[in-house]
């Protein structure tokens, strides 16, 4: 009874120091330090040796300027602890009290206390850097690095250089010590990258660049080759990335994996041009049946991307010419399911399209390939109105590769269906679930739907405009541009003034951009832009008629204020950062 009694008791204590622990961090966080001081020494009274309650309770009395109490509690623990970290905390006490004579004082006497023992550098710098003393930092690890060769600190210092603004020794040490310890590189490359992106720092990417080339061509080491390559990367500059690949490459001719990832990325962001030099390069330099497939299945896509009408019947007898070379396979299933997609969607001959996919579900496929032969199936009978069969596809998918992103991708798809069905009830339940989804595409895509359909609904609980809406977007899902436009403009006609108005001037916006009239779609763009400049769709309009001056018709000065307007007027944009770097890239702070 008595080692009940005493395990009741102690539960109980643990419970309510919790409690008290809670309430002292509620009345810190909420900013009332008189209350928070009174919790935390009595926390502290119980834990006298605690570290967080003593430092907390520091801080509260240094809110309240109640410096002398402060010093005295800060001098008592250190002639009983001994701890260098506290003659950083009496410094910075006389610090706030702008007596910089005595705070220098006890900092400098704890960095004497790293050179009589080098060890205190792990709690003394941290003290330092809390308390954004950056230099004293530094030197505290400069002082512990040259008493202990072996200590190694080059990334804190590195950290610590970029944020004391000096951007050379930060990029030198930083690549010290990627060389010195590869195993360290893709975290140095994301500290790296925070600079290139983040900041838009022309000289910081210069004297990175600089530094680089250096490197590379001092050394025979092929570590530089593929850090210069990453940093073309990062800028987008893919075929300077790709002359570093192919140097990396003629030394080591083991494997054309990155050269190939390398094609996938410009492809990505549109450099056709360098994607296929670096493809052509796959297929002169392997007998790779893998390699040569997915090297054509990029080339392929590309064709498509640009090709009128009237190459289409040429394409298709392209990818009869592939897959009779490489074979009818499981290694070929990319070529198959894109020759699908084609036909049934650019040729309007699903029949056929069903048939290839048919065919290539006969073939010995693992688990996921199967998905991928379902998710086509389930696209080509979408196509054909045959809603019920495309759902009960894409619930498969969902149900064998559960929490994977293809069944993310055939929920997404699921859903678009039901909106499709104009089942607006059931498909706002979807997207409303879909909005959380761990891929940002299909999370932005969900949230654009949910917005669609709940707006909508709210203005006209008829949905009547929201049904004219979905048929136009499942119109464009059958690849009928232009009876998609004519059902887009009939919408704002009969509904002009409403809720549905600028979504429609936005779809039109993008038909008529992607069947290459960029007139037209600029003129829906500043529509919205002139009329619902207070609503939801305003950053893509600015970003979408940038996009067309910037890369369509060269005209960079238009180009320029309409990122500028994102960048100052819709920070919340998915399209800020981008805005932003083509921005800076267009006024030249970058080194293209």
């Amino acid at each position: 009874m008595k080692k009940l009694f005493l395990y009741i008791t102690l539960l109980f204590s643990l419970a309510t120091f919790s409690q008290n622990e809670q309430l002292a961090q509620y009345y810190y966080d909420k900013g009332d330090f008189d209350k928070a001081l009174v919790s935390y020494q009595e926390l502290l009274e119980g834990l006298p040796s605690n570290p967080f309650y003593f430092q907390r309770k520091i801080d509260c009395l240094q809110q309240l300027q109640q410096f002398d109490p402060a010093e005295k509690a800060i001098q008592e623990r250190l002639n009983k602890y001994k701890q260098a970290t506290l003659l950083v905390d009496l410094g910075y006490n006389f610090q706030l009290q702008k007596n910089e004579v005595k705070a220098k004082k006890y900092y400098d006497e704890a960095i004497e206390k790293i050179k009589k023992n080098p060890n205190e550098v792990y709690g003394v710098a941290n003290s330092f850097e809390k308390k954004v003393l950056l230099e004293y930092a530094l030197k505290s690890y400069q002082v512990a690095s040259t008493l202990v060769p072996t200590f190694n600190f080059n990334y804190q210092m590195a950290l610590l250089y970029g944020q004391l603004g000096d951007t050379d020794k930060m990029v030198t040490t930083f690549l010290d010590e990627a060389v010195a310890n590869p195993q360290n590189a893709m975290i140095i490359q994301s500290q790296l990258a925070r600079y290139m992106s983040n900041d838009g720092d022309s000289k910081f990417n210069e004297s990175l660049r600089k530094s680089l080339i250096m490197r590379v061509q001092k050394s025979q080491d092929v570590f530089w080759n593929h850090f210069l390559s990453w940093f073309y990367m990062q800028q987008k500059e893919f075929g300077k990335a790709f002359i570093q690949e192919k140097a990396i490459y003629k030394r080591n001719p083991e494997s054309l994996s990155n050269i190939i990832n390398l094609g996938q990325m410009a492809i990505e962001e549109d450099d056709y041009v360098e994607a296929k030099a670096i493809l052509d390069y796959v297929l002169e330099n392997t007998t790779d049946i893998q390699l040569i497939v997915q090297a054509n299945t990029y080339l392929m896509k590309m064709k498509i991307e640009k090709a009128p009408e009237s190459e289409f019947v040429a394409i298709n007898t392209q990818f009869d010419l592939l897959l009779k070379q490489y074979g009818i396979t499981p290694i070929t299933l990319s070529l198959q399911l894109m020759q699908a997609q084609f036909v049934s969607f650019k040729l309007k001959n699903p029949v056929e399209g069903k048939a290839i996919v048919k065919r290539a579900l006969e073939l010995q496929l693992n688990v996921y390939d199967q998905a991928k032969c379902k998710m086509e199936l389930a696209d080509i009978l979408l196509s054909e109105e045959k809603f019920n069969q495309a759902l009960l596809y894409y619930s498969q998918i969902e149900e064998n590769l559960n929490n994977d992103v293809l069944a993310h991708e055939a929920s997404l798809k699921s859903a678009k269906t039901s909106y499709f069905k104009t089942d607006f009830e059931w498909a706002l339940k979807q997207f409303k679930e879909l909005k959380s989804a761990s891929t940002q595409l299909i999370a932005n895509d969900a949230l654009e739907y949910f917005l669609l359909i709940n707006d909508n609904t709210v203005a006209d609980s008829t949905q009547t405009a929201l049904k004219q809406f979905a048929k136009g977007d499942y119109l464009l899902y059958q690849n009928r541009n232009q009876e998609a436009i004519a059902q887009f403009q009939s919408i704002l006609k009969s509904f002009k003034g409403q809720e549905i108005e600028a979504v429609t001037l936005l779809r039109l916006g993008r038909v008529y951009e992607k069947i290459g009239d960029f007139t037209l779609a600029l003129s829906q763009y500043q529509e919205i832009i002139a009329h619902h400049s207070d609503g939801i769709y305003i950053d893509e309009a600015l970003y979408f008629s940038a996009d067309i001056y910037n890369k369509q018709l060269q005209m960079p000065d238009k180009a320029k204020p309409l990122y500028e307007k994102i960048i100052f007027n819709h920070q919340d944009s998915i399209y800020f950062v981008d805005a932003r770097r083509k921005f800076r890239e267009l006024r030249g702070d970058t080194n293209l």
